[in-house]
């Protein structure tokens, strides 16, 4: 099985489980990226953000990893996006992908995150210093 996770939560996204996910024996790289909250956009301060989803948007993401992990170079997949409040520095996205070598795990991880923000039915709302908000529209 090459995909390992691939989940919409509600949950705080546990990094580490996601490397691990994806490790295996025959893996000579595992690169894993976050999508942190950051604090500001555009010049302004982000005071939080809030992720909606569409109720496919499991199923798309399963889907994209299912993509990504049929390349012959990939090893496993393990990918997550959260939904709901996040506070500055929380992970809203992981991603871990495990190949022979590093570029083949960088590059394939890469295209997940691409894809991802692509395709998954996720709007995001950032509330800013101020009181203002501002509707970020996902695909």
């Amino acid at each position: 099985m090459k995909v390992r996770i691939a989940e919409v939560s509600d949950q705080p996204l546990d990094v580490a489980a996601h490397s691990a996910a994806a490790r295996d024996d025959a893996a000579g790289a595992d690169v894993t990226f976050c999508g942190v909250v950051r604090d500001h956009d555009d010049g302004r301060t982000v005071l939080e953000l809030e992720y909606s989803s569409y109720p496919t948007a499991a199923a798309i993401l399963r889907a994209v990893a299912d993509e990504i992990a049929a390349d012959p170079d990939v090893i496993a997949v393990a990918v997550s996006h959260r939904i709901g409040k996040l506070g500055i520095g929380d992970i809203a996205l992981v991603a871990s992908v495990t190949a022979a070598h590093r570029k083949q795990a960088f590059d394939s991880c890469e295209r997940l995150v691409d894809e991802v923000k692509a395709r998954l039915p996720i709007w995001k709302r950032q509330v800013f210093a101020g009181g203002s908000d501002e509707w970020v529209n996902c695909p």
